[in-house]
């Protein structure tokens, strides 16, 4: 399978018009690809508790899991426009116990402004019970 990376960002791009972020107004959108070629999206959703904030990464990962879906090939990760958002360390522990270090990850702003990078080289230390 071709991996399509304007066509998983522009996605990402689409979730993140979702989020929900009225107290640091940093909105994030994900777009996670299946194996099978189906994009899973989600957006980062705050709560005033702070510890029960759902980001992006996770929420794409919640969905897709509650629907089967257990194999990945990528992810796009899109925050501001002028940024190359990265997962933060628990989404990147949370895409570990799905993904191999080999999933490659596209984190961006929008769909021109983005850089690649794969699991292992943001997680080298990952780990599975």
């Amino acid at each position: 399978m071709e991996l399509d990376r304007k066509a998983l960002l522009r996605a990402a791009m689409a979730a993140r018009e979702f989020s929900y972020a009225p107290f640091s107004h940093f909105r994030v959108g994900a777009a996670l690809l299946t194996a099978e070629g189906e994009i899973v999206t989600g957006c980062n959703i705050e709560n005033s508790a702070y510890s029960p904030t759902l980001c992006a990464e996770r929420c794409a990962v919640a969905k897709a899991v509650s629907e089967g879906k257990r194999r990945f090939v990528a992810i796009a990760v899109v925050g501001p426009e002028d940024s190359h958002t990265t997962p933060c360390g628990v989404c990147r522990q949370v895409l570990y116990e799905f993904c191999d270090e080999s999933l490659v990850v596209l984190c961006g702003g929008t769909d021109e402004n983005y850089m690649e990078t794969t699991l292992g080289a943001l997680l080298p230390c990952g780990f599975r019970l």
